[in-house]
């Protein structure tokens, strides 16, 4: 077999395995996973990227979820149930980024009666809520920069 012939075959080759690497691709895309890897956050001090796998994932900070998500129910009942499966709500069910015209936020409805919620009960803006949650944690386990706290999560 001559270098042309072997030049031929090399590039036939090499056609027909880019071809079922493409339709290997698009017969078999990866799985999306089931909870958001990275949440990039609006706000008015910038884009916040909030990196949910290096906070849960054994390698990184190896939290659970109640550590962060600290109203923890289970599906179809406020009250905790150790024969259901918890479910975390989302940090806007409670934390209103402007507080409404309600005292309270309407989820917190669903299960109480307005009237038998404590008056003194303040709902912290969700803003607050992610400057005393996140920041308080990273200032107590001293991983991010002590000066200049606002670009830890506003860097965009």
């Amino acid at each position: 077999m001559g270098p042309q012939k072997e030049l031929k075959l090399a590039h036939s080759l090499a056609m027909v395995l880019l071809i079922v690497g493409i339709l290997s691709f698009a017969a078999f895309p990866a799985k999306t996973p089931d909870e958001p890897l990275r949440i990039m956050y609006q706000s008015v001090a910038g884009k916040s990227l909030f990196d949910h796998k290096a906070h849960v994932a054994v390698t990184g900070r190896a939290l659970a979820c109640q550590d962060c998500h600290h109203h923890y129910v289970f599906e179809g009942s406020a009250v905790l149930d150790e024969e259901k499966e918890p479910v975390v709500q989302l940090c806007a069910d409670c934390h209103p980024y402007k507080p409404k015209e309600l005292a309270y936020p309407e989820p917190c409805m669903e299960c109480h009666d307005e009237e038998d919620l404590d008056e003194d009960i303040v709902v912290t803006e969700r803003t607050d809520a992610f400057h005393d949650q996140c920041e308080n944690c990273h200032l107590e386990i001293e991983i991010g920069p002590v000066e200049e706290r606002c670009v830890w999560c506003h860097i965009l």
